[in-house]
């Protein structure tokens, strides 16, 4: 994809729909007049007196206690420096959506056009009444220190600035495993540091804090090595003064223990890592491109252990780690401030979680294939759902323990499952889904790549490494549409069935489908003419293994694409008949519903072959199938022939996998009411557990219980998922957009990975696959 298609991208993405990308969603009913009543006059009132009365009832009636402002005035944002407070306000915006995605904490965001400190401290104080806490972000260097400083000692809400004290916590908690690797102890290792504006001094203050001693440390900013002759480093750099005023970084780096880069790219070159002490520790954390790449680096000194802050190499430190959790365990606790304390328990909290066994769901998230605690894993991953009930508790009870909680955590076993039931531990399953494929792309075909939507999300597919896309069509139009809207495809194959080059393949593709269907009503000259069809032909491709898996049904009939792949591909061992799943990304986490497309009135048992296929599929996501069987009646309440179809199908699938979490028939609402379920229901195989699947009794149910979700629900359709069939082909729904596309060849890719083990196509990554491929259909 082109620099300008990705600007585009950027561009569209924020401002498609509702531009940007937070909104105000109100937490109450607000429907009726006296919804409208209570919300506002005469019935808001009362809260307000109630907090007249006391301040801190502010907490209970109101969003305070889980409102973060996130704040800069734009002087120092991202790598693009002082753009200005409205510049910075997209940056801002996404600080808000990391704070809610990771730790349902909500955001205002708020950019102050006022780059004198004192007054920036004045009008961040008066914002006291409105949050729980506040964020600073993006603020130059020294101002920074002095504003957060005196905002900590005015306002008795947390205030942390991320830039500085983020970086530090992060780092801090991989050093401290770096080093117990190397087997080296703190107070006596010697640190050279490239960078001393807010993130550098935050970093060392807080390594001082952890054992390090200030005459072990040497210092460079912009203008040299900071020493005890200059009269610009103030009360905290003059710490880190050293006596020789001509010490450069290669002369301190000899012998040096531990780099910590927190400034420009490339200012440590090899020769200078090669001087180091033996058994050395990196951190080039400079973004986008640090001080020393990850492989320059290794490629010197095979004892190092090197991080930065970048996500595709191991050890990357991320602010993601930390503000969210921090944020979350202060605000439940009703922090006055985020204080040393507390920021070393975060510290703490990371270096012990990398050091404990890694969940499955992590290891499938990322490329790496084994994730233990050791020189390439010393800092939990971003993506780990366990850091939000790792770092949060360990952060509130130190804000407990250093007396700045307001609001004491009694019964912390309940806090954390408080805490994962915030966003649902399985909330992150595409995410997860996508690291898991990248460890083995697949070839996919796309069988419709005469279409704009195809060819964007194909590229977007090869360029993120899910696949390799193979496009199916007429060359002159295909390349037409790509140049039109700025997309390079020149390095996919693209291959039209109807083309005389492609007759040799056409024959041979045809005289196995006559194979195949010459007692099921084909001739030899129709058995020919199917493979001009881009569907038939793209399915042949994935039957004889020149392609993997395959994509269709943007434009075409949904029934005819399906059509090609029982034809051509077949049903795996043991299945009768195929069906349809969507999966859908809700709140409080996945959930898979089933049969959505394919059969009309399925009988009991076929019903059950549906239950046990979506059992398996829902077990590839890693995830523990907890199955709802739905109806209209709950466990016999109506007799009707419906009703005990679906009942008879939930005993077939308890006799066949007793082990199955399942029970039915219910209506739809009563396995997401766990009281009434426990109160009434005791028996149920679904008391106290969290359904994720949903089964109904026919297709017209699933069909309208999928519909209604993705137009008036608030959840992200998936689909349709088609199980049962030997090989991948999915169909996509008509119009489907191109983020659904792109995540279809996400599901395609790992049920290729599933049904194809043994088959990798690492071979692909280092070579021009469209040769290979053409190689393999004949084509050259």
């Amino acid at each position: 994809m082109s620099t300008e298609s990705k600007k585009q991208d950027a561009l569209l993405y924020h401002s498609q729909g509702r531009p940007g990308k937070i909104e105000v969603v109100p937490t109450k009913e607000a429907k009726t007049q006296r919804d409208l009543s209570l919300a506002y006059s005469p019935g808001v009132a009362e809260p307000c007196m109630e907090i007249f009365r006391n301040q801190e009832d502010a907490y209970k009636y109101t969003a305070k206690g889980n409102l973060v402002a996130v704040i800069s005035n734009g002087t120092a944002v991202l790598g693009l420096g002082n753009i200005g407070a409205q510049a910075g306000k997209p940056v801002m915006e996404g600080k808000g959506v990391l704070f809610k995605v990771f730790a349902d904490i909500d955001v205002f965001d708020i950019e102050i056009n006022e780059t004198d400190p004192e007054k920036f401290v004045q009008i961040v104080k008066s914002l006291e009444p409105t949050f729980g806490g506040i964020n600073l972000e993006d603020i130059k260097a020294p101002e920074c220190f002095y504003i957060e400083k005196n905002l900590k000692e005015k306002m008795n809400i947390p205030v942390m600035h991320d830039d500085q004290h983020g970086t530090a916590i992060i780092s801090g908690a991989a050093l401290l495993n770096a080093l117990e690797i190397q087997g080296k102890n703190i107070k006596d290792v010697r640190f050279v540091i490239s960078g001393a504006g807010a993130a550098a001094m935050a970093c060392v203050q807080i390594y001082v804090a952890l054992g390090a001693q200030y005459q072990h440390f040497t210092m460079f900013d912009i203008e040299g090595v900071l020493h005890k002759g200059r009269n610009d480093l103030g009360e905290i750099r003059t710490l880190f003064a050293v006596d020789d005023s001509s010490t450069t970084l290669a002369d301190a780096i000899k012998n040096a223990d531990v780099f910590i880069g927190l400034s420009a790219p490339n200012v440590l070159s090899q020769d200078m890592v090669k001087t180091m002490a033996p058994k050395p520790i990196v951190f080039a954390m400079a973004n986008p491109n640090p001080e020393i790449s990850y492989d320059d680096a290794k490629a010197v000194r095979d004892d190092i252990i090197m991080a930065t802050g970048r996500s595709d190499y191991p050890n990357q430190v991320n602010n993601v780690l930390g503000f969210p959790y921090i944020f979350r365990g202060a605000l439940d606790v009703r922090s006055t401030q985020i204080n040393e304390a507390m920021k070393l328990a975060a510290v703490k909290a990371l270096a012990d979680l990398a050091k404990t066994p890694v969940p499955d769901s992590v290891t499938m998230a990322y490329t790496q294939k084994n994730m233990v605690f050791g020189p390439d894993y010393i800092i939990p991953k971003p993506l780990d759902p366990r850091l939000l009930a790792t770092v949060s508790p360990a952060v509130a009870k130190a804000a407990m323990e250093s007396g700045v909680a307001k609001q004491p955590i009694t019964d912390w076993g309940n806090y954390t499952i408080e805490l994962n039931k915030r966003l649902g531990l399985d909330n992150q399953v595409i995410r997860a889904i996508g690291g898991r494929v990248r460890k083995n792309p697949k070839r996919i075909v796309f069988a419709e790549a005469d279409n704009h939507k195809i060819l964007k999300a194909a590229s977007v597919v090869y360029e993120e490494g899910i696949g390799y896309p193979i496009l199916l069509g007429e060359r002159t139009k295909i390349e037409a549409i790509a140049k039109e809207n700025g997309l390079n495809i020149e390095e996919f194959p693209i291959i039209n069935p109807a083309d005389d080059e492609m007759t040799e393949t056409r024959l041979k593709y045809a005289d196995l489908f006559f194979e195949k269907r010459q007692r099921k009503g084909y001739n030899y000259y129709e058995s020919k003419k199917r493979m001009f069809d881009r569907n038939y032909f793209g399915c042949m491709m994935v039957e004889t293994g020149s392609a993997d898996a395959m994509i269709s049904g943007l434009t075409k009939n949904y029934a005819a694409a399906i059509r090609a792949a029982l034809q051509v591909i077949g049903v795996e061992k043991g299945v009768n008949k195929i069906a349809g799943m969507y999966l859908a990304l809700t709140k409080k986490g996945p959930l898979f519903m089933a049969d959505t497309t394919i059969n009309f009135n399925p009988t009991a048992e076929e019903l059950a072959e549906i239950t046990l296929m979506v059992a398996r599929e829902v077990g590839n996501f890693n995830i523990t199938p907890r199955i709802a069987m739905l109806s209209y009646s709950n466990f016999g309440s109506n007799p009707s022939s419906e009703a005990k179809l679906v009942a008879e199908a939930t005993r077939i699938v308890k006799q066949k996998n007793p082990s199955l979490i399942v029970d039915g028939e219910m209506q739809a609402w009563l396995p997401f009411n766990k009281e009434v379920l426990k109160e009434n229901y005791a028996f149920s195989a679904l008391v106290d557990q969290d359904v994720n699947t949903l089964i109904f009794p026919n297709l017209t149910a699933g069909n309208v219980a999928y519909n209604l979700l993705k137009e008036v629900g608030d959840a992200e359709l998936i689909g349709p998922i088609l199980l049962g069939l030997k090989k991948p082909v999915h169909v996509l729904q008509l119009g489907s957009s191109v983020r659904n596309i792109i995540n279809m060849a996400n599901i395609a890719v790992l049920d290729a990975q599933m049904k194809c083990p043994n088959h990798s196509n690492e071979d692909l990554r280092k070579s021009k696959y469209w040769k290979k491929l053409k190689t393999s259909i004949g084509m050259i």
